[in-house]
């Protein structure tokens, strides 16, 4: 394995790993998952903890993506171990509640899968990003297909891979179009950065993110090898951001997908709503720019904008990963659903020690969840 780029969980036992380096994805098998300790991340610097694991200094790390094992409450986390001349090696560590650090053995993969028409490698953005790291965007395992975004090294680079798995051969591949209300055209070469598995309506759909923040619906039966299709536009976000990350749940009895951005607010997103958007005539028109960023369907504000990687950690909690403002440390903490946000990241009226809760104050029982579980028990009152 040369790079360790994206991560995706297949069963509980099977991590797959995006080497846009080695143009390849690695099935790489993990211990079954321990019961779950049930306990939240309050993990306010993991770069010192890793950086000891792999024997290295905290500033040689970068971090590539997050994927919890389902079942287990366990993080597992992607880097590239910067080292002299811009060179970098791939490694994968796993850390839990309790910052306990483990490395992965990336020699043990079970299998892999090549991607065979992945960019060449003397194209780059802004002179040293190369184009070869978008070969892999993002992933997602449903029904026994791993669903892969990125870029190809067509003209029209924006495709869809699908692999069997167990891997069996080559990925069925599908170029993808959409129209971006940003910038009032058709894209074709602009990958997807984010995407979940929904069913809405009925139907099983990607529904994804583009920079700049253009959301597509695209039903899986839709993607078929040498397909060329257009994604319904269902959402324009806001410009000037990237996605880091999508993920979808449901609280009580209703389904979300939740957007995180590089450089704004989070955005949380009813399947019902999508549902309705995805059964509509997709998106045609520009936004009024820059005066009304949004169009489509409607996404509710959530305060996660220091978000970097982000996953369902159990029903309750997500599991995000971020760094802090003050001091830069990268940071693994536990969110709820329904809040989206730590307390503890602020200080208002409700935390000053003489502050009293009136009769039947409507955010009292969520600050003393909120409290208890970012690990300030005697706080919560």
């Amino acid at each position: 394995m040369q790079s360790a780029g994206k991560l995706s969980f297949g069963d509980a036992q099977t991590l797959f790993v995006a080497d846009w380096k080695g143009a390849r994805i690695f099935a790489l098998q993990v211990p079954a998952p321990a019961a779950p300790a049930g306990k939240p991340f309050n993990l306010m610097d993991v770069q010192a903890p890793i950086a000891k694991a792999l024997g290295v200094a905290p500033s040689a790390l970068r971090f590539e993506d997050l994927a919890v094992q389902p079942g287990s409450e366990l993080a597992y986390v992607a880097l590239t171990v910067r080292g002299a001349h811009g060179k970098g090696k791939p490694a994968i560590v796993s850390i839990d509640a309790a910052g306990k650090v483990r490395r992965l053995d990336l020699a043990k993969a079970s299998g892999s899968a090549a991607i065979t028409d992945a960019p060449t490698a003397d194209v780059t953005f802004w002179r040293d990003l190369p184009q070869q790291t978008l070969t892999v965007t993002d992933m997602r395992y449903y029904q026994n297909k791993l669903y892969v975004a990125g870029l190809s090294n067509r003209s029209f680079a924006s495709t869809l891979r699908v692999y069997d798995y167990p891997f069996s051969g080559k990925a069925s591949a599908t170029t993808v179009e959409m129209y971006h209300p940003v910038h009032n055209q058709i894209e074709t070469r602009a990958p997807i950065r984010s995407m979940t598995v929904m069913t809405l309506g009925g139907e099983p759909t990607l529904v994804a993110a583009y920079t700049c923040t253009p959301l597509v619906t695209i039903p899986l039966k839709d993607l078929k090898d040498g397909a060329h299709i257009a994604a319904r536009t269902v959402g324009e976000l806001g410009w000037g951001s990237a996605p880091n990350g999508l993920v979808s749940f449901k609280v009580g009895d209703a389904e979300y997908a939740l957007l995180v951005n590089s450089s704004r607010s989070a955005d949380l997103l009813s399947a019902a709503d999508l549902a309705g958007a995805a059964a509509a005539p997709g998106l045609n028109t520009p936004i009024d720019w820059p005066a009304k960023p949004y169009l489509g369907v409607k996404a509710v504000m959530a305060p996660l904008s220091a978000v970097m990687r982000i996953d369902n950690l159990n029903p309750q909690l997500l599991l995000a990963l971020r760094r802090s403002d003050a001091g830069g440390e990268m940071q693994l903490v536990s969110i709820p659903k329904g809040g989206y946000l730590r307390l503890s990241d602020f200080v208002n009226e409700y935390d000053f020690p003489d502050y009293r809760y009136p009769d039947g104050d409507k955010f009292r029982d969520f600050h003393k969840y909120a409290r208890t579980i970012e690990g300030y028990p005697e706080l919560a009152r």
